[in-house]
């Protein structure tokens, strides 16, 4: 009974002893594993874009005037010379009460001035025939020595200045007439009243062949000097214009390769850059961010009839091939992690997790290069954690 009861006993401590061992015994990490692989490897830039004719015209009004209903839609093709606005001159005004009396009055004012330039060429005519009158009077007593020189000269130069004034007298006459006319007029031409086709007007015509792409004052009505009426341009000349961020766009040259996608086909356009543009602005992003953004304009390389249901001012989104390579041995970017000198990954190897110098080359925010230290195949921690060490114990996840 003894024995049995050391035994038992025996028994119970080593059952307590090896639970609190498997207790306090370390597990292994969990982990995510991932395999260095070869294969086509990208850095690129993508951002969103949009396209734009390449030669856009912008019509605008020559003259301050009165527009005539723009007929045309937005997409309709336009030939060089065709006529696409009229402008004419503004309309008068409408006179009101207190306008129309003045006018009125103005005209009665017109014609009494009339009367009295016409009272005034009749005493300067009658002036002027009894000066003549005179003149030859002391022209034929100076004949016969009856009148003297002086007399004679005093009598030509008051019929010379009868005239003249006479002369005055009926300009004067014309321009009260004119003045009359006028006054007329003003009362006459009033908005309310239809005067007409006007004689003048100024025809806007289509500089190059292409289709309508905007409309910018379709009804008629009065516009100013310079006032958009419409654009125009050829779709099937396209281009697309990118905002990048700044850093970015220092990165990106002439002639890179570029890759237009979700734009609506079936696979993605191809595209080169042609320009940079050297000057930046300002723009707040969707989270309220100020970014200063650099635009990049890139041609369509494409065969046009991949792409001939684009238009102007279409979505696409680009993405800009910085550096691309075939075979690259290359691991998650998130089993890169900086140590003091280089970089390093944990490799799997026996269960457990070794830590590796290596050497990376390019990054693409999803895989980075290995150029040193790690050899096609091998395991590696995809997400290691902070308290994962050299050496650790690790259990990889399903």
């Amino acid at each position: 009974m003894a024995w049995r009861r050391r035994l038992g006993l025996g028994t119970v401590v080593l059952a307590v002893a090896a639970g609190l061992s498997l207790g306090f015994w370390p597990k292994p990490w969990p982990v995510d594993v991932a395999v260095a692989a070869r294969g086509p490897m990208q850095v690129t830039v993508e951002e969103e874009g949009r396209t734009r004719v390449v030669d856009r015209y912008v019509l605008s009004a020559p003259v301050a005037g009165y527009a005539r209903r723009i007929g045309l839609d937005v997409g309709q093709a336009v030939v060089p010379g065709r006529v696409l606005c009229e402008i004419e001159p503004l309309p008068s005004g409408v006179l009101d009460p207190r306008r129309r009396a003045e006018a009125v009055a103005r005209v009665a004012a017109a014609e009494a001035s009339l009367r009295v330039a016409e009272k005034q060429v009749e005493a300067a005519r009658a002036e002027a025939d009894f000066a003549q009158l005179e003149h030859e009077r002391i022209r034929n007593l100076c004949a016969v020595q009856c009148a003297s020189q002086q007399e004679r000269d005093q009598a030509d130069a008051r019929a010379r200045s009868t005239r003249a004034t006479q002369r005055s007298a009926e300009f004067a006459v014309e321009v009260a007439r004119h003045g009359l006319v006028g006054a007329r007029t003003a009362l006459a031409y009033s908005a309310a009243e239809d005067t007409g086709t006007p004689v003048e007007r100024v025809s806007v015509k289509a500089p190059v062949a292409g289709r309508v792409l905007r409309v910018h004052h379709e009804s008629e009505g009065v516009v100013e000097a310079g006032q958009p009426l419409l654009e125009i341009g050829d779709p099937r000349t396209l281009e697309v214009e990118v905002d990048v961020l700044s850093e970015d766009a220092v990165r990106i040259q002439p002639g890179m390769r570029v890759l237009f996608e979700r734009w609506g086909g079936p696979a993605p356009l191809e595209g080169r850059v042609r320009v940079v543009e050297p000057v930046g602005f300002m723009k707040v992003s969707a989270l309220g961010v100020e970014e200063q953004r650099v635009l990049v304009i890139a041609d369509l390389v494409s065969e046009p009839r991949l792409w001939e249901r684009l238009g102007d001012g279409y979505r696409v989104e680009a993405r800009f091939i910085l550096w691309e390579g075939q075979g690259v041995l290359q691991v998650p970017a998130s089993a890169v992690f900086p140590v003091e000198g280089g970089a390093a990954v944990f490799v799997v190897e026996n269960g457990r997790a070794l830590r590796r110098a290596v050497g990376v080359g390019q990054r693409n925010g999803i895989g980075a290069e290995i150029t040193d230290g790690l050899v096609d195949g091998a395991q590696v921690v995809a997400h290691p954690d902070r308290g994962l060490e050299d050496g650790s114990r690790i259990a990889p996840r399903r």
